[in-house]
């Protein structure tokens, strides 16, 4: 149990956008809206997931919505604890403990408003281990954990609650009212109890973003390869350092859809990345070739500082590292890979492996610039 302030969110923050693949919504936005909730009413307790009792009733709270919509359209401010006091009434019971649904960049924030507006405690893990576009691609669907009944809140004060029959309903009747509602929204949902925990979440999500934003901030500040140290603690695999070059981009369903084209430099010059993303990246074709497929990661890094660079803020001209990173075993099963892998989004190929990660160059070799300690970090099983 810890409790965290405003000034630790910056570092949490910049890790989650790097896990959200893309997506999850802007880390910044997401960061400076759960500052302010934290200065006005205190700071949030977390807790780890063995920390939680068996009985406790634990419900995720996040956002829903095209992430390009979310950069321009300003909250009311208030839709997180609507949409939980909803649920509440429709369960009849009060939520003992939050958690977020994913560890994307805005929706790893957006726990944290409602934790400080409430005072309710916030749970170390997640139920993705990542960020996915659609609410049921999450890993409690496996062992039987439905999503609905979902709360849904817009910034005008509309509050719609979903009873479905399956979460793949829920998902096409919340992303329709989403829609309606202009493509923003805040939900609350996936009840789970303390004892499910374990088994549903990846644990300590939050740390782990919190360790590698600060990772990336102490190399920047020691003039070393922040991306380097995020590949060390992620077990990342480069997949390309370039130029944007091409940008495809259109919101349409309620998600950002579109794809983007890297070209090469320095050692990669010659070579060719294409993404293709779905509010978050799904593939990614070397030189035509698919080296990563959802669902694994495939982060999309500032070259020089670091920083995450979400599908909505992807640019020509921008230098970018693109790494491949693995996901939480579970969504590798038969079972997660119906629900997350390529096939279910239309690709014509099954998930193929990352590549090996290249050995380590010698010391003595002036590539190495990666700071001291990083390699080695266990991910903690997560993604």
């Amino acid at each position: 149990m810890r409790e965290i302030g405003p000034d630790q969110l910056e570092d949490m923050a910049r890790g989650a956008g790097i896990l959200g693949t893309g997506g999850g919504g802007d880390p910044y936005i997401g960061r400076l809206l759960a500052q302010q909730a934290i200065r006005e009413h205190g700071p949030v307790t977390v807790v780890d997931i063995d920390e939680v009792p068996a009985d406790a009733t634990v419900i995720a709270v996040s956002a829903m919505g095209a992430p390009t919509v979310s950069v321009e359209k300003i909250p009311a401010g208030d839709e997180e604890v609507r949409a939980l006091r909803a649920l509440e009434r429709t369960l009849g019971r009060r939520a003992t403990h939050l958690m977020p649904i994913e560890v994307g960049g805005l929706n790893s924030m957006t726990p944290f408003i409602a934790a400080a507006r409430t005072g309710l405690p916030l749970v170390d893990g997640d139920a993705m281990g990542r960020a996915f576009p659609e609410a049921q691609m999450v890993l409690p669907g496996l062992i039987g954990v439905t999503v609905a009944p979902m709360a849904v809140a817009d910034d005008k004060g509309n509050t719609l609650v979903l009873q479905t029959t399956s979460n793949h309903w829920t998902e096409r009747l919340a992303r329709t009212a989403c829609v309606e509602m202009g493509c923003a929204v805040s939900c609350a949902d996936t009840v789970m109890r303390g004892d499910q925990l374990a088994a549903g979440l990846v644990p300590a999500t939050l740390t782990l973003a919190e360790d590698l934003g600060r990772a990336v901030r102490e190399a920047r500040a020691a003039h070393a390869d922040p991306v380097a140290a995020a590949a060390d603690l992620l077990g990342g695999v480069p997949l390309l350092t370039g130029k944007v070059v091409d940008v495809s981009r259109r919101t349409t369903g309620g998600f950002a859809r579109g794809d983007a084209r890297l070209e090469g430099l320095g050692a990669d010059a010659g070579r060719v990345l294409d993404l293709s993303f779905q509010n978050e990246h799904l593939v990614a074709r070397r030189d035509g070739e698919v080296v990563a497929t959802t669902p694994d990661l495939i982060c999309v890094l500032d070259t020089d500082g670091g920083d995450p660079v979400t599908t909505e803020n992807l640019r020509y001209g921008l230098r970018v590292t693109v790494l491949g990173v693995p996901c939480d075993p579970r969504w590798l099963t038969p079972a997660g890979l119906a629900l997350a892998g390529p096939r279910y989004f239309g690709y014509d190929h099954d998930h193929v492996p990352l590549p090996h990660r290249p050995p380590e160059p010698d010391a003595g070799d002036p590539r190495t610039t990666g700071p001291a300690g990083v390699g080695g970090v266990s991910r903690s099983g997560s993604g």
